[in-house]
């Protein structure tokens, strides 16, 4: 009786800890649903833009960026999904070496990104500079200025002069825009018990003096401010960056020990 409990037990017993298992499985659904809502998102405001696209903003049009990062999630969210379910160590080595990709190019950045912070923001000023340029021509860059600008009341990337790139904006007596020397709404700084908006606040500011604009704009740049910013908020920036972190780790060594398992249940087999 005791070698038929013993067989029965033999039987039954798995490598494979059902936890792991499916604890990775719905880790990866939960992310893969995510992607899924990420490209929806960047086709629907792909397809809501009122013109095309310009060539020059295609890499840093928001709509493709949205897309591009929800496909990579869901290949990626797919592999782990299904490896897990299925028990596939090919799909499980697949999404363990992406996932291990991605961190360390996120970590390379970081890195390059502190050790090398004048290419860095040299880099991040051109992305701007782009954005400024065909602030007009895309949508989707227009909404994005503008909430960089209000939520870290700045103008331009240097300074509120850099408004002077845009073809409406630029303060060149040729220009016949009647938005001339002007800047965005965006720059401007809210007038106390002001119920509208007053979207005309920021023409002619490209003519004043630094001292004189202050007075119904934010005319530092924003790369001043990004840096004052980061500088004060580092407990936040490091708890994103551990909470960005902290996902991928967790996938990469669940998906390493689930391979570790199921190799072990195929040689106990063989």
């Amino acid at each position: 009786m005791d070698r038929d409990l013993n067989l029965k037990r033999a039987e039954t017993f798995s490598f494979v800890n059902p936890w792991i298992r499916y604890f990775l499985f719905f880790f990866s659904f939960l992310f893969w649903v995510f992607s899924l809502l990420i490209i929806a998102i960047g086709v629907y405001a792909k397809i809501q833009k009122a013109t095309d696209t310009v060539r020059d903003t295609f890499l840093i049009d928001p709509a493709v960026i949205l897309i591009v990062v929800g496909v990579v999630m869901f290949f990626i969210t797919f592999c782990g999904c299904i490896g897990a379910l299925r028990e596939n160590i090919r799909l499980l080595k697949t999404f363990s070496l992406s996932l291990t990709l991605v961190f360390i190019t996120q970590l390379a950045i970081a890195v390059l990104g502190f050790f090398y912070s004048d290419q860095t923001r040299g880099a991040l000023g051109e992305f701007v500079k782009k954005a400024i340029v065909h602030y007009r021509d895309d949508l989707d860059l227009q909404n994005l200025m503008d909430h960089i600008q209000k939520e870290f009341k700045c103008c331009g990337w240097n300074d509120y002069m850099d408004w002077s790139w845009n073809l409406y904006f630029n303060c060149t007596r040729e220009n016949p825009s009647s938005e001339r020397c002007a800047v965005p709404y965006s720059c401007c700084a809210p007038v106390p018990g002001e119920a509208v908006v007053n979207t005309m606040c920021g023409f002619g500011v490209q003519t004043q003096k630094f001292l004189e604009a202050n007075k119904s704009i934010y005319p530092v740049g924003c790369a001043d401010k990004a840096v004052l910013w980061i500088e004060t908020h580092l407990l936040l920036v490091g708890a994103l960056a551990l909470g960005l972190a902290l996902p991928q780790i967790a996938g990469i060594v669940l998906s390493q020990i689930l391979i570790s398992q199921i190799q072990d249940e195929i040689s106990s087999v063989l």
